[in-house]
């Protein structure tokens, strides 16, 4: 079954009238996969300051002030690779006609005891038809469009390096003598973990300023050629520092933490988890105010014959933590901004 895109999708329409119109067959697959992508951007930086908002995307691609933070080096590197993904998922799902596993390798030794077989995804499938929608998106020549389109690369290139392989036995009473192997994607939060990474180690491309502000001059794009021999085709780039998320930015598209849950207590929590009421609020100058809510779950369910399941409703106090201004009655605070990138 195809993945149809949901009524609450925001800015991945963009992506939809964009390819050749003999690829409009894709147009609901593209948008559902730019669409995930900017949901795994969410999960990832759930708990930072810049929190993936919903014009991210738009930002990053139509809006005129087209910024090249490293922000939006993984917003085009998750979208690229969220279509990727989606396309070749539902290829090798036969929702396309003409299109199916990709069965190039089957027959071939693969390595000692084993050989390909199966259906592999076909992934060389995803990233022509991605390419062609999300690369399109870039009308430009200058350095900013150079910078999306490798990003975007980055993002197709995740979806291929995180491919895992399966194998199913054969032999006499599960021997396992041999057996047959295919390629298949891995689950879509192993790629988001992997970009996030990547985010985390981009490169920031040190450009001549003059020659930069020549735009879409042959002394500009000589510059530019210069800059991107030295960089790897997996590493995410990027070109400004990132803004101060801590403080709203309207113009931006940035609302600032004043507001945002943190977490300070719960299970399981990670490091980074733990640390967000600090890096949220303290380190933005807010404090950290404690919130009781009442919650209403199902609870002590029992099963009754024949056939229903009957529960009660339980109502439950949890507290919760957001960053809210500080008392101006209250002692005053030096901010404490990190001297690295700003999340």
């Amino acid at each position: 079954m195809l993945i149809h895109l949901t009524p609450d999708t925001w800015s991945v329409n963009n992506f939809l009238m964009t390819g050749p119109k003999a690829y409009l067959t894709f147009s609901s697959s593209v948008a559902a996969g730019a669409h995930s992508g900017m949901e795994e951007c969410k999960f990832q930086f759930g708990w930072e300051r810049w929190n993936c908002p919903e014009s991210a995307l738009q930002l990053s691609t139509h809006n005129r002030l087209r910024s090249a933070t490293r922000e939006t080096s993984f917003v085009h590197a998750i979208s690229s690779a969220g279509v990727m993904y989606t396309l070749t998922r539902n290829c090798s799902l036969g929702d396309f006609e003409s299109c199916g596993c990709d069965d190039s390798r089957n027959g071939r030794v693969g390595g000692r005891g084993w050989v390909w077989g199966g259906c592999s995804d076909n992934v060389e499938f995803g990233e022509k038809v991605s390419k062609l929608f999300v690369d399109a998106l870039e009308t430009g020549h200058d350095t900013r469009a150079l910078i999306n389109l490798h990003n975007n690369e980055v993002g197709r290139l995740a979806v291929k390096d995180t491919m895992k392989r399966a194998c199913k036995c054969h032999g006499v009473s599960g021997s396992c003598s041999i057996q047959t192997c295919w390629l298949q994607l891995a689950e879509f939060r192993e790629i988001g973990n992997y970009l996030k990474i990547k985010y985390d180690q981009a490169h920031k491309l040190e450009m001549d300023k003059r020659r930069l502000r020549a735009g879409n001059s042959a002394d500009s794009r000589g510059a530019t050629a210069e800059t991107f021999h030295h960089i790897h085709a997996t590493e995410l780039v990027f070109l400004e520092d990132s803004p101060d998320y801590c403080t709203r930015n309207a113009s931006l598209g940035h609302h600032g933490t004043e507001g945002r849950e943190c977490l300070q207590t719960g299970k399981n929590l990670s490091q980074w988890e733990k640390r967000s009421c600090r890096r949220l609020c303290t380190e933005c100058g807010l404090r950290v105010e404690e919130r009781r809510t009442e919650v209403v779950a199902s609870c002590n369910c029992k099963f009754h014959w024949c056939c229903t399941v009957r529960c009660e409703q339980c109502r439950t106090l949890v507290a919760k933590h957001f960053c809210t201004r500080r008392d101006p009655a209250a002692p005053n605070h030096i901010r404490q901004r990190s001297r690295g990138h700003r999340r």
